[in-house]
């Protein structure tokens, strides 16, 4: 971490494991690790990526943050308080500093609900503000997104897709939040519109100082806007660090072949398509080594048998691996 900057949000070796319902009588019980011993820290005022393969469990880590799922094991951090060992009363005040932007704009805003009491409902929840001082919020707010006080008394089906992730970014921010959780906040929009929804993105975190969580399977959207980036497996981290380290020297076998992936404007230069092998392990009967093994063309004996802690290959690069591709840049 920079020596001038301090952590908003620490995550401590967190595990989120779901019981598996069903099974044989007084058979052993069997768990869904959906997150399985992940670290991370964000700084204040930074753009955090969070990629991986759908089911990895981002959506997963975002939620146990929030403190929106409770975790197995593992500790969380908001400003440097334990979000699960305060009390009730003051986690629901610490909270109100932390908010989420969903992935769909459509079933996460109310469609029963007019504009104007979508944005007003947080802070009608929260009291201390008159009809009139919300309603003020409210048209700031709409401004802040691109939109305008004509819009209060229509409803979501009103709008279109990228109008609705705008009302729902208002929403969000509705309490003046210092952290955000965007869950792939443009995946579910028509791509005409990615661009306007994450330029507004970047617009408000110079404008209010948000630190963000963004949570994406697009590598090509977190080069743009991230500053750091960690790249999830299975539930655990594979390897995390600065952007642009990440995407000139990758050095997890998994994060090689997501890089290949990404399209290429210069067809001279595009990187070698990497074909992984192999199926994806049960997040119920994880391998026993390295998460990665049963694909990675790389693996060993020692990959099978012992699970490979992260460790810091350069200053601010972290592989959990435990032959990591360095020679090969």
């Amino acid at each position: 971490m920079s020596e001038n900057k301090k952590a908003l949000v620490r995550v401590e070796d967190l595990k989120v494991h779901f019981p598996v319902k069903g099974g044989m009588p007084f058979a052993k019980k069997k768990y869904v690790k959906a997150v399985n011993g992940v670290s991370l820290e964000i700084e204040a005022g930074e753009t955090f990526g969070l990629v991986g393969e759908s089911g990895c469990g981002k959506s997963t880590l975002g939620n146990a943050i929030l403190g929106m799922q409770k975790p197995t094991d593992g500790k969380i951090f908001f400003k440097d308080q334990d979000i699960h060992a305060l009390p009730a009363k003051e986690f629901k005040e610490l909270r109100r500093g932390m908010q989420m932007i969903f992935q769909d704009p459509f079933s996460s805003l109310n469609p029963r609900f007019d504009v104007y009491h979508i944005i007003a409902e947080p802070m009608q929840i929260r009291g201390g503000m008159t009809e009139e001082e919300i309603k003020n919020r409210i048209s700031e707010l709409l401004h802040l997104v691109g939109l305008s006080d004509d819009d209060m008394p229509r409803f979501p089906s009103d709008f279109s897709g990228g109008q609705r992730q705008r009302i729902g970014i208002a929403r969000a921010i509705a309490l003046n939040p210092e952290f955000l959780v965007c869950d792939e906040p443009v995946s579910a929009l028509d791509v005409s519109v990615h661009a306007q929804i994450l330029n507004l993105l970047m617009d408000l975190q110079k404008e209010l100082g948000i630190t963000y969580l963004f949570i994406s399977h697009n590598l090509a959207v977190v080069k743009d806007i991230c500053s750091k980036v960690a790249v999830m497996y299975l539930g655990s981290m594979m390897e995390t660090g600065d952007t642009q380290l990440i995407f000139q020297k990758p050095m997890h076998p998994y994060t090689r072949s997501l890089l290949s992936a990404v399209l290429s404007v210069d067809i001279d230069n595009a990187p070698q398509r990497i074909i992984l092998k192999g199926d994806i392990p049960s997040p119920i009967n994880t391998p026993a080594g390295c998460p990665f093994c049963t694909r990675c063309p790389y693996a060993k004996e020692q990959c099978m048998k012992e699970k490979p802690e992260l460790r810091e290959m350069e200053s601010g690069h972290f592989v959990a691996c435990h032959f990591p591709l360095v020679e090969e840049q």
